[in-house]
């Protein structure tokens, strides 16, 4: 997908941005290729698959949130997505940008002083060390490509406000989410909306949900990792 094919399907999820996001859009993708090519830090080779791949797969949480403004936490989020992509298109969105990855981390700092983003926080930490020591804290926490959802859902609901919503990215999600069902109820959830959609030019299926914190979540999660792992809620 080439920018103007993606500046014209997101158009279609509602999403318009100023020549000067598209603009710092195209220094991402630039930046990213290139750092790629001495630092591993994604799959994907070429400027079309990063619009398609990671910047229009980004910005379909639009979907299932007004992420227009409030505070979001992506965690485990790499190279930066979903959540470096939602700060250039929603300057009135903060983004906490998490990841135990130093070498991802170097990276994303570099890449936000480049594009001098305002509303951009990284943080070097593992989730669970993360989560635990800020809890209540947001009103969206997303990950995408991270974690079964049983594992992620302990990681994260932690950091979300009463009434905020863990945005799931997922391919395929049924055998994940019958396993999960428990969890998130155990941990004072509910899911509110599900989409699921092909990316254009047969990118693939998507899944996403909205699962939303009823209550505070009980103090012992979350746990270590790999208590977690080895022994995910059920």
């Amino acid at each position: 997908m080439n920018k103007t094919e993606w500046i014209e399907e997101i158009k279609k999820l509602n999403v318009n941005l100023k020549e000067e996001q598209l603009s710092k859009l195209e220094e991402y993708a630039d930046f990213l290729l290139e750092y790629n090519q001495h630092t591993n830090l994604t799959a994907i080779k070429t400027k079309e698959e990063v619009y398609l791949k990671h910047f229009y797969d980004s910005l379909t949480l639009v979907k299932i949130a007004n992420l227009t403004q409030g505070k979001l936490l992506d965690v485990g989020t790499g190279a930066g997505f979903p959540g470096l992509v939602l700060a250039i298109a929603f300057p009135k969105l903060d983004v906490t940008l998490l990841d135990s990855n130093n070498k991802k981390i170097a990276f994303l700092k570099e890449c936000t002083q480049k594009l001098q983003l305002s509303n951009v926080t990284i943080i070097y930490d593992r989730a669970e060390n993360y989560t635990r020591l800020h809890r209540e804290e947001f009103d969206f926490v997303t990950s995408r490509a991270v974690a079964e959802l049983r594992i992620l859902l302990e990681l994260n609901i932690p950091a979300l406000k009463i009434n905020g919503k863990f945005l799931v990215m997922k391919a395929n999600i049924e055998e994940e989410l019958k396993q999960a069902l428990k969890t998130i109820e155990i941990l004072n959830c509910k899911i509110i909306n599900r989409e699921t959609f092909d990316l254009p030019k047969n990118g693939g299926k998507r899944t996403l949900l909205v699962i939303c914190k009823e209550r505070k979540t009980i103090e012992k999660y979350p746990r270590t990792f790999d208590k977690i792992k080895k022994h995910p809620i059920k």
